[in-house]
């Protein structure tokens, strides 16, 4: 499986988690693909954080303002921004691609701006 295919599993397991508050491992049947599961076990477990950055990124909406659905999109992209295997142009247009799919153009654009944000404060 691609890692943009991982991405779109592990937004949708993430987007039940976060709305119904169900248990991770009762959201899908099956196994996950193994860096789909990656992104679900990673952000649930620095949901919390990684909110507190959109928090900060963002002048006019915080977290817990925002859609379910572009919640989760940047708190995959801040995840993946942490690591070092991931390019930094790779996670912010997979996450824009994601808003923009499920969501709506503005989203893509919200998504967008947060993002880039984040990374032009992380380089001062």
């Amino acid at each position: 499986m691609s890692r943009k295919s991982a991405r779109r599993d592990a937004l949708f397991v993430l987007y039940q988690w976060d709305v119904t508050g169900t248990p991770l491992a009762s959201l899908h049947e099956g196994e996950l693909d193994p860096y789909a599961q990656e992104l679900v076990n990673g952000v649930s477990a620095e949901a919390v954080e990684l909110d507190a950055r959109i928090n900060d990124a963002s002048s006019d909406w915080s977290a817990d303002r925002l859609g379910a659905l572009e919640r989760n999109i940047l708190r995959i992209a801040l995840w993946e921004l942490e690591r070092d295997d991931v390019p930094l142009e790779a996670a912010i247009d997979e996450a824009v691609s994601l808003a923009k799919r499920y969501s709506s153009e503005d989203a893509g654009r919200l998504v967008n701006g947060i993002l880039g944000r984040v990374v032009r404060e992380a380089a001062h």
